[in-house]
């Protein structure tokens, strides 16, 4: 039960320090959708996603009115779309793009994920006409998302799709310039890729998610950051505790607005995912989290050390808070979207290198960087193969979410607006790598596959 102190404790983190539920997510399965015909195939997706997320919307609104709690966002995922193209004769993947975007609209969500290709282990088929398809399906879309699996700890990494990667995150951009090249924006590549994340881009419903679905992911880097810099003299351990309190705190507000969403929606309720998603806005970063710890600038020796205690005291609290964790859960790092982020990486404290780095101890991977325009597809692909090894040996979940800025160098600024926010452009090594991507095959997955 909540006391009065909790309940004034939450209503000061909403109003001073940017607590916020990021997104409510309703999965749909369009697995009933299958169909040889595709022009019928579309039309039961729309339909389906019409009728389940009708009041998707409308239920968000409602919470955040009673309950005083924001809600920034409020998102579809659906069935990975290579999936259900499969049965169709004429696998038209872009008509299918088109379809999800026009029932994002009659929802009214700000997101729509699940234009997906699962291909760690080969090509189905649907596969290769969803990933061909990207650019152009992004290009005439303004709300699907897109992410493809190139890799896991259980099948190794699909070294044929890693370099087929690299053309379309490139070709995303080429496609998209005069729209700020937001195509690849839209695009995670990932190793490892969970079923029942509810953050975009690399949101999808997985085959063994039920019919529908609520997911939560909760937002509160500001929190963390408040309760550290009221907290003067504590040691490692001390802050790694407050870390856990103020996670269980954060966790339990996400709780409670899934499950009131999903006993209004009718719908089951899924997960929480408890990452701290950061923002461009001040105040709302995991950056300036890392610097409130003692490190000077995020990027500086240390930096790595303090962000593998942050995310394993937020995931510890975490799941003291809930039965229902999952997703991604821990600490994003995206650079555009977090003002503490761009500030590190404009100064030249935060490469790409110390990021690769960091993403080894934190949720994800490497996050909406912004690359020169001039980057080779090989060059892309060798970066989405280097983070998807973490991941595979790891075992965790990693991704890339690159954005080429076509007609810009190291330094300039690339602008998207709202929470994809801006960033500089950062420099890469641009030795090339083409002969060991142009090999294609696969890497084998590594002796930590071998657990049954």
């Amino acid at each position: 039960m909540f006391n009065t102190n909790d309940i004034m404790e939450t209503i000061r983190m909403i109003r001073d320090e940017n607590l916020d539920i990021r997104t409510i997510t309703m999965g749909i399965s369009l697995i009933d959708c299958c169909h040889s015909d595709v022009d019928v195939m579309c039309r039961k997706v729309y339909d389906k996603i019409t009728r389940y997320a009708e009041n998707l919307v409308k239920t968000g609104e409602d919470i955040e009115k009673e309950m005083g709690i924001p809600i920034i966002h409020k998102r579809i995922s659906v069935t990975p779309a290579a999936m259900v193209l499969a049965s169709c004769d004429d696998k038209d993947a872009v008509k299918l793009a088109e379809t999800l975007e026009k029932a994002a609209n009659e929802c009214g969500v700000n997101f729509l994920g699940g234009f997906s290709a699962l291909v760690q282990k080969g090509f189905s088929p649907g596969d290769r006409e969803v990933i061909n398809a990207i650019p152009e399906a992004l290009a005439r879309t303004e709300h699907i998302c897109s992410s493809v699996n190139i890799g896991s700890t259980k099948t190794g990494l699909n070294m044929d799709a890693v370099k087929l990667m690299g053309e379309i995150v490139k070709k995303s951009a080429e496609v998209t310039a005069g729209d700020g090249c937001i195509g690849p924006a839209k695009l995670v590549v990932f190793c490892n890729a969970p079923e029942d994340n509810p953050f975009m881009a690399g949101a999808f419903h997985g085959a063994g998610e039920p019919d529908s679905v609520i997911n939560v992911g909760v937002s509160g880097p500001g929190v963390v950051r408040a309760a550290i810099a009221k907290s003067e003299g504590l040691d490692l351990t001390g802050i790694a505790d407050l870390i856990k309190r103020t996670a269980f705190k954060i966790t339990r507000m996400g709780q409670l607005v899934g499950s009131e969403a999903s006993r209004r929606l009718g719908v089951p309720f899924g997960i929480v995912d408890l990452s701290l998603a950061p923002t461009p806005a001040v105040g709302d970063s995991v950056a300036h989290i890392i610097e409130e710890i003692g490190i000077k600038q995020c990027g500086a020796p240390g930096t790595t050390a303090a962000l593998a205690m942050l995310n394993d005291a937020v995931k510890k609290g975490g799941v003291m808070a809930s039965s229902n964790v999952g997703g991604l859960s821990g600490a994003f790092i995206p650079v555009s979207e977090d003002a503490g982020m761009i500030d590190a990486a404009s100064s030249g404290c935060l490469k790409i290198e110390k990021l690769e780095a960091m993403t080894a101890v934190c949720s994800v991977g490497l996050d909406m960087i912004v690359i020169p325009g001039d980057t080779t597809p090989s060059t892309i692909s060798g970066i989405i193969a280097d983070e998807a090894a973490i991941g595979m040996v790891n075992s965790k979940t990693t991704a890339v979410r690159v954005i080429p800025a076509i007609g810009k160098s190291v330094g300039d600024i690339l602008k998207f607006g709202g929470l994809l926010g801006e960033g500089p452009v950062m420099a890469v090594n641009s030795v090339s790598c083409e002969k060991f991507i142009s090999r294609g095959g696969r890497i084998p997955a590594p002796m930590q596959s071998l657990k049954n």
